[in-house]
């Protein structure tokens, strides 16, 4: 299943960035970067793809969205086009584990230490690329001060009224955020007690708005459809930027992160492995994207860096780190994601 975080891809045919190939044949002096689309991938791109390519003289290819089932397609036929891809954890986990992804030379796993990354957001195949949360989003119209701060609150719809957005899709953070509701400590969210996940969730299902896109998850909170959406922070933050009626909440946010890999087979990896250096070597990049993009950057470094108005909404900062819950277990839903799944559109469909 691919994930839609994009906002709205009239295309998903190749761009190309232009940026000063003379040193070489643009097939070998390019990397195809293939993210989620959209206003963030543009965002990403402009912070820290097109200054590495212009200072090691290559060009920048781009692709969208991801898709799971084109990478493991392009792999097995071993005409691999995609050279740097933004995926899930669960993906990446077990992508490399069937042997489907570049490992990690150590140059790169010394670059990440270096830049103080935190080891649980890393296998031998990735490096996180950006962080978010899943916050509580509300409508600032409808509730103004008075609105949920912690998951408990979220899930009272007595003393919330209205509608609740959730993401149809089993890492989305909902079951986290059930049992963090009826009361399961932070600390003992995993291995998830799904039945106990499912009877909370039985308790407001018929006030459960389902969101695919990170458009329609604005819509809803904005439109006051679903007043309370749990959601991802940085589309929030960038959506009350332009002047909609929205903000994050952040109590008990569950800290999430992407991941960005070389498929196995794809003929540049050396060079697609030279720029994984060079943005875990250069934090400012990351905070440029951070006020961009609204997402966290990969580095803690980066954090230090981000103007001081834009980080008490920083995933990965300390103002959202600590009042963090948890962060997503990954290695978790590599190994449940499709059993999960199985019984999650089972449940939906009653």
């Amino acid at each position: 299943m691919m994930r839609t975080k994009a906002i709205s891809l009239v295309s998903t045919a190749a761009l190309v960035l232009s940026v000063a190939a003379c040193g070489g044949g643009e097939d070998s002096d390019s990397v195809t970067v293939t993210m989620w689309g959209g206003q963030a991938q543009e965002a990403h791109v402009k912070s820290y793809f097109t200054p590495w390519a212009k200072e090691a003289d290559v060009s920048i290819r781009q692709d969208s969205p991801t898709d799971y089932a084109k990478l493991d397609a392009q792999v097995k036929s071993g005409k691999v086009s995609w050279g740097l891809a933004e995926v899930e954890p669960n993906y990446a986990k077990s992508a490399c584990d069937a042997g489907k992804l570049e490992k990690l030379p150590e140059r790169v796993v010394e670059a990440a230490q270096k830049a103080e990354i935190d080891p649980a957001q890393m296998n031998d195949c990735a490096i996180p690329i950006l962080q978010y949360t899943f916050s509580i989003a509300y409508n600032t119209d409808k509730f103004g001060d008075k609105h949920p701060t912690n998951w408990a609150e979220f899930f009272d719809t007595k003393a919330f009224p209205g509608k609740r957005g959730f993401w149809k899709y089993v890492t989305g953070g909902i079951f986290e955020a059930a049992l963090l509701a009826d009361g399961v400590a932070p600390d003992e969210l995993y291995p998830l007690d799904l039945d106990r996940a499912f009877r909370k969730l039985d308790s407001i299902k018929d006030d459960i708005v389902w969101y695919d896109t990170g458009d329609q998850q604005i819509q809803l909170v904005a439109s006051g459809e679903a007043p309370l959406v749990q959601a991802w922070n940085g589309r929030v933050t960038q959506a009350a930027k332009a002047g909609e009626p929205v903000a994050n909440e952040y109590g008990q946010n569950l800290i999430s992160y992407d991941q960005i890999v070389i498929p196995k087979g794809y003929k540049n990896a050396e060079l697609a492995q030279d720029w994984m250096v060079w943005f875990l070597e250069n934090p400012q990049a990351q905070a440029d994207d951070v006020t961009a993009s609204g997402y966290g950057p990969a580095s803690p470094q980066a954090v230090e860096l981000v103007p001081a108005d834009v980080q008490p909404d920083v995933a990965g900062g300390a103002e959202v780190n600590e009042q963090s819950a948890a962060l997503m277990n990954y290695d978790y839903w590599a190994e449940n994601y499709d059993e999960v799944t199985k019984r999650f559109n089972t449940w939906i469909a009653k």
